[in-house]
């Protein structure tokens, strides 16, 4: 039923309402209701407050693997006689508003005509309302998705089939304004109020379409006891029609950009596809908001560990103490809850909670206006649980039969003190022939932790596919700022290239490898000549780089609690940032990231990856799903492990 027959059938006293009807008692954050809110000085007050959130929003930097596509489901095109020119309006609707996909949802579709595919930067999906059976179905690419659609009138129906369920639904605020019903039924039989309430919505369109949205705790319950024992993805259902025509189209309640802006669905995915969006609706990488109040473009939702960052639809492992952060361009009071019961309570524009334990997890952002709370942001649920032993666990250090080490070889001198961090170690097959290549790989653990003594199932994986491995350790912070840590990384490669032969390695064919703070160290080794200069060398000594899950601009992390390690002017900080120091003449680079890296690293690598092809030179980016910024490393030596596979290649390739 469209939201102008809910109307129509109330003004006739035909429609008895749903099960939760009625206004007798105001929802969650009112102080106001639906006609006290339509008084000109509330919508005057209320696009003040608006105006404000506009000029005080601060998006932060992005952060995880994907990228936020508005979206608007359980929207109506196919009414005749103009189904054509409706679905026009969808997409000039769709422009004005920002907003990158349609789900339409025909009555007992979809309708062979209905639009799918890309139209003008929109990504258009062909669904289906089934109203006997309350759902809406999207059923391609197969399996599809199905959610459960009004289920203000039946909260008690078995969730079995359904992939989540609408969690805010314009419509069903429509059904329960019996008092806007009664004031709008009072002012149709008067030209001059008709007037007055038109010229209201022309001048506060958003603010007066606005003014019946409500907080729905009963729905928020069913999901959240559902949520509870299985991923449930909450949506925003929009059941745009725009056919609340009333006074022969003097009164417009409803224009598509007005509710296009009202209730958004953000959808989290890789790319702008069929099946990247119904991929992430399925897992649950989506969040609800309320556009109108203020563009929520920054805002996450992440849980992050010492294993890497997780996002809404994903299952954070247990491992070590673990946050999550909520983060939005203006401040919010926000609250976290935990299976459906609130566990904290918090105001800001960055707030963490520190998960106590198993269970469900998400938040929702609320804003003052006009002196009441107004919901903002829904997110969809973090689950934590205890991890997986079988993708989580460190892998076995001994040696296989054929694979040697010679350990503790002096590369350069120091400090006494220093001495073991001023040695590498040599992987390699017993009976290797001579003038084999060579990988030279560097740890990470954020220049302040980590050595080579931690990494004999790298060597002896890459000496079992036939390479010299050389593995150093250098000098840490805190004590050592930068440069040390590649002063010592290029006394290290400097040492390879002049003995590696007498270990069994071709001098000109050394590829130089690193993780996380490791990756950062090669980038730099062969972005900046300054440090391989004093060795006689340059980036001609490398054969070619890989960069995995490094960071390639360090100019924001100058005295930070998780590095220490960059102290100085901003001069030292650029020389230190590979990004910056791309030039002519470069190897080429292979740069990964994977699924659930640290915060920023995926734009890092998706950056610098931009950066060496914009100067024309060779790279590679590669994204690894389903591993951490650690798993990815300690999972390399499984059989089928896709970040192993691609170093092969692509060391492969460069011989």
């Amino acid at each position: 039923m469209s939201f102008r027959s809910a109307l129509l059938l109330l003004l006739v006293g035909g429609f008895s309402g749903s099960a939760l009807s009625g206004q007798a008692a105001l929802k969650p954050g009112r102080k106001y209701t639906t006609v006290e809110r339509l008084a000109p000085e509330r919508l005057a007050a209320v696009h003040a407050a608006r105006t404000q959130f506009a000029a005080a929003r601060k998006p932060g930097p992005p952060v995880g693997v994907y990228q936020d596509f508005p979206a608007v489901l359980h929207v109506h095109a196919e009414d005749a006689p103009h189904t054509l020119g409706k679905r026009a309006e969808v997409l000039a609707a769709a422009k004005q508003t920002g907003i990158r996909v349609v789900m339409f949802s025909d009555h007992n579709g979809p309708k062979p005509d209905t639009w799918r595919g890309l139209r003008d930067g929109v990504l258009f999906l062909a669904g289906a309302e089934n109203g006997g059976k309350h759902e809406l179905v999207y059923p391609t690419p197969a399996p599809g998705v199905r959610f459960h659609s009004h289920p203000e009138g039946e909260l008690t129906a078995s969730p079995d089939g359904w992939d989540g369920m609408e969690i805010y639904n314009r419509h069903a605020d429509a059904e329960d304004d019996t008092d806007f019903i009664a004031y709008l039924k009072a002012a149709l039989a008067v030209p001059a109020k008709v007037q007055e309430l038109s010229a209201l919505f022309r001048q506060y369109p958003d603010e007066a379409f606005a003014s019946g949205c409500d907080y729905w705790p009963e729905i928020f319950a069913r999901w959240d006891s559902i949520s509870a024992t299985r991923p449930f993805t909450g949506i925003a259902a929009n059941d745009a029609h725009q056919n609340q025509v009333f006074a022969g189209g003097k009164l417009v309640l409803d224009p598509y950009p007005v509710a296009f802006r009202n209730t958004v669905t953000h959808i989290l995915a890789r790319e702008l596809s069929e099946a990247s969006v119904i991929d992430s609706l399925r897992a649950g990488r989506a969040y609800v908001s309320h556009d109108w109040l203020c563009d929520p473009a920054g805002f996450s939702f992440t849980a992050a560990n010492n294993l890497g960052l997780f996002e809404m639809g994903d299952t954070v492992p247990l491992a070590s103490t673990t946050r999550l952060t909520a983060r939005s361009p203006i401040p919010a009071n926000w609250k976290f809850f935990q299976d459906g019961k609130v566990v904290s309570e918090q105001q800001g524009t960055q707030v963490s909670f520190t998960v106590p334990g198993r269970g469900s997890y998400r938040a929702e952002a609320w804003l003052e206006v006009d002196g009441e709370q107004r919901p903002w942001i829904y997110t969809n649920a973090i689950r934590a649980d205890k991890p997986d032993s079988t993708k989580i666990g460190l892998p076995g250090m001994a040696l296989d039969a054929g694979v040697i080490v010679e350990k503790d070889i002096q590369y350069t001198t120091g400090a006494p003190e220093d001495a073991a961090k001023l040695q590498l170690d040599i992987y390699k097959k017993s009976d290797l022939p001579a003038n084999a290549p060579v990988l030279f790989f560097v740890h990470g653990g954020a220049w302040k932790s980590g050595d080579r003594k931690q990494y004999p199932f790298f060597g002896n994986l890459f000496a079992k596919a036939g390479y010299v491995v050389v593995v150093p350790s250098y000098r840490l912070s805190p004590k050592y700022k930068h440069p040390t840590h590649i002063e010592d990384i290029a006394a290290a490669f400097a040492w390879t290239v002049k003995n590696v032969a007498a270990h069994g390695g071709d001098p000109a064919k050394i590829l130089a490898a690193g993780h996380s703070a490791g990756g950062h160290l090669v980038a730099l080794l062969a972005t900046n000549p300054k440090y391989l200069a004093p060795h006689n060398l340059d980036a001609k000594s490398i054969l070619g780089v890989l960069a995995l899950s490094g960071v390639y601009d360090v100019t924001g992390l100058e005295g930070s609690a998780s590095s220490n390690a960059f102290v100085g002017d901003a001069e030292l900080l650029k020389g230190a940032s590979p990004v910056k120091q791309i030039q002519a003449g470069l190897p080429p680079f292979l740069v990964t990231y994977c699924q659930w890296d640290y915060a920023t690293l995926p734009q890092q690598a998706i950056e610098f990856d931009k950066a060496l092809k914009s100067a024309g030179l060779r790279s590679q980016l590669v994204y690894i799903p389903g591993e951490s910024h650690i798993t990815e490393m300690t999972n390399i030596t499984k059989p089928t492990d896709a970040l192993a596979q691609t170093m092969k290649e692509f060391m492969g390739g460069l011989q």
